[in-house]
């Protein structure tokens, strides 16, 4: 069995962060968004990657790289983004007839991976929302299995959002329904969609069992960032009870905080729901709520439900941010 992560997005909701950054690569609890999925793969022994890569792809192909040097990966390049049904079809050659597991590289999810892949059937997971028009639908029956699957309906029929997880054991149907749905023509904004290549499986006589995930985090946006990364900082403390923490000069922790190696933090409160990057320097500054990058500097702020990027520099007032890579902002 193999894993695709379709990761060629240009995350523009989260701009200026993605101007410099690919959107799976920002920091969330020590790790990246695209660290925690693939490491959830790693727990429940995938070994086999296809990652389609595309706005600042060899970026996440060096982040791959290094930090999993002991994984089977390929790269597969989506020149032009057309949707999920056109990512997940540029796999072809690289799954040939295996089971996959696809999920999108910019959502977190807490539910069981390994009940996934062992199950029987193909699964899609799913999370009940109270407005489902932005996403994919599916409508189940009394045994979940889905009957239908909509793309984005004006009127949904059901309040079952499809989360970005599938478990696919006929990839032979599925890169056939993905090729007539190619052949037709796209959406009104160019794109084709993975649901509608689902949905013909369907209309074949495939069965494809929902499964409810636990807790779903679409992180494409700032406000839901930052939700995530408190509840994955929570989440760890939890895990790692009593961890130690250097001491830093004259400042007070308040976790749960997770703070990156080489930062020099002085005369400074810190926390709570605080990731830093690694050799980020903090003075005379109280921050929470926030996602700080590495090798930033910050001095004399206040800042509370803030991402600031790597390489940034911030002095002066209190202030909510969403700043860059490689920026310099001096709000004294």
């Amino acid at each position: 069995m193999k894993a695709i992560i379709p990761v060629a997005g240009a995350g523009t909701k989260l701009r200026p962060l993605t101007y410099t950054q690919p959107k799976a690569l920002i920091p969330i609890a020590g790790k990246t968004i695209l660290g925690v999925i693939v490491d959830q793969l790693i727990e429940a022994g995938v070994t086999e990657y296809v990652f389609v890569i595309g706005y600042l792809g060899e970026k996440i192909q060096r982040y791959i790289d290094k930090t999993y040097p002991q994984l089977k990966c390929t790269f597969v390049t989506q020149s032009d983004r057309r949707g999920t049904g056109h990512a997940i079809w540029l796999t072809k050659d690289a799954i040939q007839n295996d089971e996959v597991m696809i999920v999108l590289g910019d959502t977190v999810c807490d539910y069981n991976v390994k009940g996934t892949i062992s199950s029987a059937v193909s699964q899609i997971g799913v999370r009940k929302v109270d407005d489902p028009r932005s996403f994919g639908v599916a409508e189940l029956n009394d045994k979940d299995i889905v009957t239908r699957m909509v793309e984005k309906p004006l009127m949904p029929k059901s309040n079952m959002a499809m989360v970005g997880i599938y478990y696919i054991k006929e990839t032979k149907q599925l890169y056939a329904a993905l090729e007539k749905n190619l052949a037709g023509p796209p959406d009104d904004n160019g794109e084709y969609h993975l649901t509608n290549a689902l949905q013909e499986m369907l209309s074949e006589g495939i069965v494809l069992h929902a499964f409810r995930v636990n807790n779903w985090f679409d992180c494409g946006k700032k406000e839901t960032l930052l939700s995530t990364n408190a509840i994955l900082l929570k989440q760890m403390e939890e895990a790692q009870p009593g961890k130690e923490m250097p001491e830093y000069d004259t400042t007070v922790i308040i976790h749960p905080v997770n703070i990156a190696e080489g930062c020099v933090i002085r005369h400074s409160i810190i926390g709570p729901n605080v990731s830093i990057g690694e050799h980020t320097k903090i003075e005379s500054s109280i921050v929470r709520d926030s996602i700080i990058g590495s090798y930033a500097e910050l001095q004399q702020v206040v800042l509370n439900s803030s991402i600031i990027g790597n390489d940034a520099y911030v002095r002066g007032l209190s202030q909510s941010l969403n700043i860059g890579d490689n920026t310099e902002i001096d709000l004294g």
